[in-house]
């Protein structure tokens, strides 16, 4: 722990008042005096011999002690003393990541094994597997949209991993409806990155279906993002050979990624999907930004209440004394 002033060059008024008492003209004061004919009688019986000139007042060594402390402790405020606590490194983070997964009806099928090599259902595999990303991805701010029939923000950015993967456990297969809107989930992606201010941005886009209910193209979409400095990462899950919503277009999500300057991938099952996660990480490290502070408490009350203490106290001290003089000659 240590102290600090943040204004020091307030010190140099340390020497003001010498400076005006060196320099100033000294403060004249005229006052009416009587003038008595029996003046001289006066004197002589009071033992004085009468003088012309000015009466030169004197403060005592309390006076100038108190003045003294007063105005050193005001400098000392002025100077606007700190305590400084240690310093704090955070490590802020350069990267915007959005995840979008889809959770149309067909991602109720149970055709990809999960963990233990057993068929599962997709979106619980592929909740399993983005929610280790997102566990790993400490230090990004991450932002989640799901879609089927229409695209929601589920999380708007944010650094709070805990919440976002409460929030993507908490799906379920056809709460954004039965379709499949990819072109949507990426333009609300795009209003979801005009929030951020950084220059990495990410966005991996997972779906098992065609786009089949989307206000915007898919393709158009990513061109738009690629202008915004998005890039896309799309992964299949679902099956190829499919028809209708059932069918995974391997060649739209294909076209996306290299549109929007990313990359496609195909997953089967679990382990490959982790696989994929963990490419797309090693594709796009993420770039930390390191800040430094250190937190001040001031301390400027600390002086000021010192010297107005010293001022009162010195006062109340003379005031006492004048008292007690004034008994003493009464008596």
């Amino acid at each position: 722990m240590s102290y600090s002033f943040a204004f020091p060059y307030a010190f140099v008024l340390l020497v003001a008042p010498w400076l005006v008492w060196k320099f100033a003209p000294p403060w004249r004061d005229r006052t009416k005096g009587i003038r008595i004919p029996f003046f001289r009688q006066v004197t002589e019986a009071a033992g004085l011999e009468p003088q012309s000139g000015a009466v030169v007042l004197q403060r005592n060594r309390l006076q100038l002690i108190a003045a003294s402390l007063c105005w050193f402790l005001l400098v000392v405020g002025l100077a606007r003393p700190e305590q400084l606590g240690q310093q704090v490194t955070v490590e802020k983070a350069a990267r915007d990541m959005v995840l979008a997964v889809d959770i149309s009806g067909s991602m109720d099928a149970r055709d990809m094994k999960g963990t233990d090599g057993k068929p599962q259902q997709r979106l619980q595999v592929v909740k399993d597997v983005v929610g280790d990303f997102i566990k790993a991805r400490e230090g990004d701010r991450i932002a989640l949209i799901v879609f089927g029939t229409k695209a929601f923000v589920q999380t708007p950015f944010t650094e709070d991993l805990a919440s976002v993967r409460e929030l993507l456990e908490s799906t379920t297969v056809g709460m954004a409806g039965p379709n499949t809107a990819i072109g949507d989930a990426i333009g609300l992606a795009i209003r979801t990155f005009e929030t951020s201010e950084v220059d990495q941005r990410l966005m991996v886009l997972l779906s098992d279906g065609a786009d089949t209910s989307s206000r915007m193209s898919p393709v158009n979409a990513a061109e738009i993002a690629a202008q915004q400095g998005v890039s896309i990462f799309t992964i299949g899950v679902g099956d190829p050979d499919g028809a209708g919503e059932d069918k995974v277009d391997l060649k739209a999500l294909e076209d996306i990624a290299a549109r929007a300057n990313g990359a496609f991938y195909y997953a089967t099952d679990s382990e490959g999907l982790s696989e994929i996660y963990a490419e797309i990480d090693r594709q796009n490290p993420r770039i930390a930004e390191s800040v430094s502070f250190q937190p001040k408490q001031p301390l400027t009350w600390i002086p000021f209440a010192a010297a107005v203490a010293i001022a009162l106290g010195a006062l109340a001290w003379l005031q006492f004394s004048a008292k007690r003089g004034s008994r003493g000659e009464g008596a």
